[in-house]
């Protein structure tokens, strides 16, 4: 079986399509097709054409979790899952998830640092919703508390500005609605009852 020809992709720059006795078998990306040292005119057994198609699967599996990350930082859970989507197997998913993880686009630590930073930046969020958005993620509660303990947001702080903020809306000028939303965020009740009395007394 011979290589007849290697054209690059159209829609994926750096990707190219290569053809095994006039057509089209699988592709590579630049950089793995430059590692695998395949040119035109060059001959496989079986078995070698059989290694290569496994090279592809892998290369492109590869291209898929980086463009997903590329979006957002991912938790590793959240990268398997995509992965199960695009149908590959478990051997797969795992060689790309230890490659991805070796050269530090996976950490889960890291991730939900990220995912603090975010929201804290977004809106005033509670200690315990953020607890309950990264477990949605699979994030373990270890690396949890590992990333919280860099978290520089105060719970009191974000209270306040989450209660003067909505004091600033018509429909939460009633305190028994006021205080229900808050509560729904993951605040303490015992600490919004301080607080608002607190404000109140300012």
């Amino acid at each position: 079986m011979k290589i007849t020809d290697i054209k690059q992709q159209v829609k994926r720059q750096g990707r190219y399509s290569l053809y095994v006795d006039g057509k089209y078998s699988f592709s590579l990306s630049e950089s793995e097709l430059m590692k695998s040292g395949i040119r035109i005119g060059r001959e496989y057994t079986e078995g070698e054409l059989e290694e290569l198609l496994q090279t592809a699967v892998l290369d492109k599996a590869n291209m898929r979790a980086l463009d997903y990350l590329s979006r957002r930082p991912r938790s590793e859970w959240e990268l398997r899952d995509y992965l199960k989507r695009k149908d590959y197997d478990s051997p797969t998913i795992d060689i790309i998830l230890n490659k991805l993880s070796d050269y530090g686009y996976i950490d889960d630590v890291k991730f939900a640092q990220a995912w603090i930073n975010s929201r804290r930046m977004l809106k005033p969020t509670s200690l315990r919703r953020l607890r309950q958005e990264l477990m949605q993620k699979h994030v373990s509660k270890e690396n949890i508390e590992a990333a919280l303990e860099t978290d520089e947001g105060d719970e009191k702080s974000a209270l306040k500005e989450l209660i003067s903020k909505k004091r600033q809306q018509t429909r939460y000028q009633d305190e028994q609605k006021l205080i229900a939303y808050v509560l729904r965020q993951g605040f303490n009740y015992s600490d919004v009852k301080a607080v608002l009395a607190e404000t109140d007394e300012n």
